[in-house]
């Protein structure tokens, strides 16, 4: 199990998302043992869907902290998500997280899947 508190997190959270998920976690009374699990999963219409909730940490995750939010990231994610920007839009287009990925080659039309 490695932890990286010092280490830079392959992910970025912009202001958005930081409040909203801050948000998320007092509404939902979320402990501090809890951290955002930020991963990739087989699915989608593109191949690969996005992981983003709450969860405990576990073997196999590296560990990182973006402005009081603790990340918890599988260690073989990182390659399909490094530099990867998490935003939280509320207009009244869309409203939810969004993934500004650079290494998806193509994503799908709704943006919650890709393919790298």
């Amino acid at each position: 199990m490695s932890t990286e508190h010092t280490a830079v997190a392959p992910v970025s959270l912009t202001e958005g998302a930081i409040k909203e998920l801050n948000k998320l976690k007092d509404q939902q009374e979320i402990s501090d043992d809890f951290g955002l699990r930020v991963g990739v999963e087989g699915g989608g219409c593109s191949g690969m869907s996005y992981i983003l909730g709450f969860d405990q940490k576990k073997d196999g995750d590296n560990e990182y902290e973006i402005q009081g939010i603790r990340i918890f990231m599988n260690k073989a994610h990182g390659l399909y998500l490094a530099g990867m920007e998490i935003d939280f839009k509320s207009g009244l287009d869309a409203r939810g997280f969004t993934f500004n990925n650079p290494n998806a080659t193509s994503i799908c039309g709704c943006g919650s899947s890709f393919s790298a």
